[in-house]
């Protein structure tokens, strides 16, 4: 397994969306394999392909982190089928080192999703997992976790991010 490497704050990649799976051949399967050893070199908790720099629907997900009976995993053309409820809490990316802030999001999420077995995988989860998902599938849209941010934390973080978008990735540590 390799290890890929990332895309920072400034990448135009990040702001792409992310084209579906149109083969779960091969190449797919390896590439998840190096996606999930990616995440976890990088010690973290979910990661996106467009964050390795590849626009295609795919994001691996370690819920070992919360309950170290589960393994990692990935899901290929991702949707959510539903959310619900309401919660706040910390948030990071490994697109962003250092930069930890408060976001809000739904409490409980639905996905659906293929397996790298090409096989239909249904994930219910609430609470941190919930938050992880939804942030990976985020990165899928193009979207990022600083765009929930209001408008006087942007003000905050803007010249860190000016700089984190230039090259310095030791601008949040």
């Amino acid at each position: 397994m390799a290890v890929l490497d990332l895309k920072y704050y400034g990448n135009p990649i990040l702001r792409k969306v992310a084209k579906p799976v149109e083969n779960i051949d091969g190449e797919i399967v390896k590439f998840a394999e190096d996606l999930i050893r990616t995440m976890q070199v990088n010690n973290g908790i979910g990661l996106a392909a467009n964050q390795v720099g590849r626009d295609i629907r795919i994001y691996a997900v370690d819920p070992s982190v919360i309950d170290m009976s589960e393994e990692p995993f990935v899901l290929i053309n991702p949707q959510i089928i539903t959310t619900e409820g309401e919660q706040s809490g910390e948030e990071g990316c490994l697109s962003f080192p250092g930069l930890f802030e408060t976001v809000a999001r739904p409490e409980r999420v639905i996905v659906e999703a293929l397996g790298v077995n090409e096989k239909p995988v249904r994930i219910e989860r609430d609470g941190l997992m919930a938050r992880v998902l939804l942030h990976e599938y985020d990165h899928l849209e193009g979207k990022l976790f600083i765009d929930y941010f209001g408008l006087l934390k942007k003000q905050l973080v803007n010249k860190r991010l000016q700089k984190l978008k230039a090259g310095d990735l030791e601008v949040f540590r």
